[in-house]
This record gives structure tokens, C-alpha cells and sequence, in this order.
């Protein structure tokens, strides 16, 4: 039950902070946006205090540890790779037409249009 409390709680700060957002289009936007942002981050913070906040909180850092374990490729294998894919799409670009130029022709010779 506390549980759904904190999450309600959360989520009525989030429902007034936009509220708040709206109602006051009177005061500078940046400063409209910062409050957003800091009703958002109290909200996120109450939400984490939740078993459900608590579980993503985890899963969040699990996938960042998982992130730095990456490798990521090095300069000559993204160009290489991206040389590989341009070369690949204007081969397939010239099949695919060399066939549409078939059919074209053979849609020609059964219906006798076309020149």
C-alpha cells in the first residue's frame, strides 16, 4: 500500500508541475522548463523509493555497467563497413532495376502497349 502512496504521490507532482507549466505561460519559459525539470527529478526520487522505482533503478545501472562492456568499432572499421553497405545498396538498386526493366518489357510484349 505505501508503495502505490509514493507512486501516486510521484505522479500528482508530475500532474501539477505541467499544470504549474501551463498556468503560469505569464513567466519566462526557461525558468518554466527548470521547474518542470526539478518537479520531474522530485518526482523521479520519490518514485525510486517505490519497489517497482527500486527495480528500475537496478535495471538502469545493470544496463550501464552492460554499456561499458562494449566494443565499440574503431574509425577504419565504421568506414569500411558503411564503404560495404553503399556498395551493397547500388548493387541491389542495379538488380532490382535490371528486373523492373524485364518485367516492363515482358508487361510490353503481352499487352502489345508501350513503343
Amino acid at each position: 500500500m505505501a508503495d502505490k502512496i509514493k507512486l501516486l504521490i510521484a505522479a500528482l507532482v508530475v500532474a501539477g508541475a505541467f499544470f504549474a507549466f501551463y498556468a503560469m505561460s505569464e513567466m519566462a519559459l526557461v525558468f518554466r522548463v527548470l521547474g518542470l525539470l526539478v518537479a520531474v527529478g522530485v518526482a523521479g526520487f520519490i518514485a525510486s523509493r517505490a519497489t517497482i522505482g527500486k527495480e528500475a533503478v537496478a535495471y538502469t545501472r545493470g544496463a550501464v555497467v552492460e554499456v561499458r562492456k562494449v566494443v565499440w568499432p574503431t574509425r577504419k572499421e565504421t568506414v569500411q563497413t558503411t564503404i560495404m553497405v553503399m556498395a551493397m545498396v547500388v548493387v541491389v538498386g542495379i538488380i532490382l532495376w535490371v528486373f523492373d526493366w524485364i518485367l516492363a518489357w515482358g508487361v510490353q510484349l503481352l499487352t502489345g502497349q508501350g513503343s
